[in-house]
């Protein structure tokens, strides 16, 4: 109850404090590129159920039909004001929206896409007893998770075979060890080391 109440309250005011903020993002959004200024997409989140995540699109329409994993920040498919964005993890602000709606939290595995999902083990399964979160431990380890796919030969399979299960295996470690300071902990790290990008 801890927990959510402080996912709610603290998403209920950031989007009343950002509201401007979110407003001049979504403005600089329309005018750098044609398409809708919100990224919808379907991801796995709690007990196992799919839900819609909520972003600031920074790809150009219809770019997901060249592929599910953005390779690198300079991806060509990435707007100029997506590079930012993502730069500095602002697409990430309308999941408050998700954490209002009790489909994420703060803290937690990031959802992922079904189809990643798919490769999972039935032990890995265990991750979905929790909300997923806008940043977590396999976040933090993976922040730079572009890079790594970009070098590689064959970045569907490097994803699939190397940072899926190395993913899963800190999410099972953010599961046993969970709580609410552990939780501000993590936030705290994530707020430092995107401010040091």
């Amino acid at each position: 109850m801890i927990k959510r109440s402080f996912d709610f309250i603290g998403a209920f005011l950031g989007l009343i404090i950002l509201s401007p903020f979110l407003l001049l993002i979504a403005i600089c959004i329309a005018i750098d590129s044609k398409g809708p200024i919100l990224f919808i997409q379907g991801r796995v989140g709690r007990h196992n159920k799919d839900f819609n995540i909520y972003k600031f699109r920074t790809m150009y329409v219809a770019s997901q039909s060249k592929g599910l994993l953005t390779l690198g920040n300079r991806d060509s498919r990435v707007t100029r004001i997506g590079y930012f964005l993502r730069r500095y993890k602002i697409d990430e602000f309308p999941q408050l929206i998700n954490i209002l709606l009790g489909d994420m939290s703060f803290v937690g595995p990031r959802p992922e896409l079904r189809h990643y999902v798919n490769f999972y083990t039935e032990d890995d399964l265990k991750i979905f007893s929790v909300r997923p979160g806008i940043t977590g431990l396999a976040s933090l380890k993976y922040r730079n998770e572009v890079e790594l796919l970009k070098a590689a030969e064959n970045p569907e399979a490097f994803f699939i075979k190397t940072i899926i299960p190395d993913k899963l295996k800190y999410n099972k470690t953010y599961i046993k060890k969970r709580n609410f300071f552990f939780d501000l902990k993590l936030i705290g790290l994530t707020i430092f080391r995107v401010i040091l990008r």
